[in-house]
C-alpha cells in the first residue's frame, strides 16, 4: 500500500512542477512549488505512515545508516521522468523524508542564463571552476549543464564524484565516469585521490566539504585537470575566504598562492520565484579570475574583489546585487525576494527607489499566492 502511495505522491510532485516533497509526521504531504510550501489536500501523516513510506524507497544500506546515525541520503530513479535525491532523518523520535526532484532533462547553458564567457572557460585544460550558493539555489543543475556542454562538444574523460548521483550523463563526444560516494567509493577525498590515476581531463566534485577534499581538488587543478566543485558560500570573495580559512594559519599564505594560480572562475547563484511566468529564475554573481583578481587573492586583499568584478563587466563579470536589480527592473522578480537575497540590501533598495520604477508593477502575477497559503 505504501508503495502505491509514494508513487502517487511522486507523480503529483512531477505533474505540478514542484522542486521538493516533504513528508513529516503531523502534517499532510507538502510540496515546494515555485519556492513556496504548499500542503496537499490529503491525510495528516502519522508515525506509521512515514515509516512505511521510508521502507518502500530506502535501500537496505541506507536504512542501516539511518538506524546507526539518525539520517541518510540516497538517490533513486522514478520511472523515466526524473530522479529523486532523498534525505531521511529522525526528528522528535519520528521519521521524516525530504525528496528533491532532479528532472531527467539536462539544460543548455543558454537555458539557465549562464554568461557567454562560460563556454571559453569550459574549454580550459586546467584550473578550478567553483559554483556556489545556499542549499536549493540550483548549483547541481548549473554543474550538470556545464558537464553536458563538455560531454557533447569536447573530447574529454569526465569523472564526477557525487553524493548521491543526481543527473545521469550518457557518453557522447566525451567519456563520462560517475562515482557515487558510499556506493562506488567511501569518500570524496578517496575518490579524488584515485581519480588522478584514472586518466581524467575533467573532474566534478559534488561538494568541497572538508580540508582533505579541498586539498585534493586544488592538487588536481594544479596538475593539469579542469576541476568543478561546489561550496555553500554566497559571494565570490566569500568563497576565496572560506577556502583559505579551512587551512591552518601557517599554511594559509601558501594556499592563497595556490588558489591564485588554480582558480579560474566563481559563479555564485541564488534562486528566486518568477513574477512574469510560473517557475524560478537564477540570479548570478560571476567572477572571472583575471591577473588583477589573482593578485588580490595572492596578496590577501579579497575585500577588493567586488570592485574588480564591477570594473570587469566587459569580460562578463557581474555582482549578484546588480543582477538582482536587473531582474527586478525587467519585472521578473518581486522587490522583497530580491532584497532577501541581496548582499547589501540597503544599497539595492536605494537603487530601486532611485530608478523611479513603480513598485506596483512588480507585484502582479505572483506565482500562485493563494495556493501557497492553503
Amino acid at each position: 500500500m505504501a508503495s502505491l502511495q509514494i508513487d502517487r505522491l511522486l507523480e503529483t510532485c512531477i505533474r505540478m512542477g514542484a522542486s521538493d516533497l516533504h513528508l513529516h509526521v503531523g502534517r499532510p504531504p507538502t510540496l515546494r512549488l515555485h519556492g513556496r510550501l504548499r500542503q496537499l489536500e490529503t491525510k495528516v501523516l502519522e508515525p506509521d505512515d512515514t515509516v512505511a513510506l521510508m521502507k518502500s524507497i530506502t535501500p537496505d544500506r541506507a536504512q542501516q545508516e539511518l538506524q546507526e546515525h539518525g539520517g541518510t541520503d540516497f538517490g533513486f530513479e522514478f520511472n523515466e521522468e526524473g530522479r529523486f535525491r532523498t534525505a531521511v532523518f529522525m526528528q522528535k523520535g519520528s521519521i521524516s523524508l525530504t525528496l528533491r526532484l532532479i528532472p531527467s532533462k539536462l539544460f543548455g547553458l543558454e537555458e539557465i542564463g549562464l554568461p557567454e564567457t562560460t563556454r571559453a572557460l569550459l574549454r580550459r585544460p586546467r584550473g578550478m571552476f567553483l559554483v556556489t550558493g545556499p542549499t536549493g539555489s540550483g548549483k547541481t543543475t548549473t554543474l550538470a549543464a556545464m558537464i553536458n556542454y563538455v560531454n557533447h562538444n569536447l573530447d574529454r574523460h569526465i569523472i564526477t564524484i557525487e553524493d548521491p548521483i543526481e543527473y545521469y550523463h550518457n557518453h557522447q563526444k566525451s567519456l563520462v565516469s560517475q562515482r557515487e560516494v558510499g556506493v562506488d567509493v567511501p569518500s570524496f577525498s578517496e575518490a579524488l585521490r584515485r581519480a588522478l590515476r584514472q586518466d581524467p581531463d575533467v573532474i566534478l566534485v559534488g561538494e568541497l566539504r572538508d580540508l582533505e577534499t579541498i586539498e585534493a581538488a586544488l592538487r588536481a587543478a594544479e596538475t593539469g585537470h579542469l576541476v568543478f566543485g561546489t561550496l555553500h558560500t554566497q559571494s565570490a570573495h566569500g568563497t576565496v575566504t572560506r577556502i583559505v580559512d579551512q587551512f591552518p594559519v601557517d599554511q594559509q599564505e601558501q594556499v592563497r598562492i595556490q588558489l591564485a594560480d588554480a582558480l579560474i572562475a566563481v559563479l555564485s547563484q541564488a534562486l528566486l520565484p518568477r513574477t512574469d511566468v510560473r517557475g524560478m529564475i537564477a540570479a548570478y554573481e560571476f567572477m572571472y579570475v583575471t591577473n588583477a583578481v589573482s593578485n588580490l587573492i595572492r596578496e590577501n586583499k579579497v575585500f577588493r574583489i567586488p570592485s574588480s568584478i564591477q570594473t570587469g563587466k566587459k569580460l562578463g563579470m557581474q555582482l549578484l546585487d546588480d543582477h538582482l536589480f536587473q531582474l527586478w527592473s525587467d519585472g521578473k522578480v518581486a522587490e522583497e525576494d530580491a532584497l532577501d537575497r541581496a548582499h547589501v540590501a540597503t544599497e539595492l533598495q536605494h537603487k530601486m527607489k532611485a530608478s523611479g520604477r513603480q513598485q506596483g508593477g512588480n507585484q502582479v502575477a505572483q506565482p500562485e499566492p493563494a495556493a501557497a497559503r492553503k
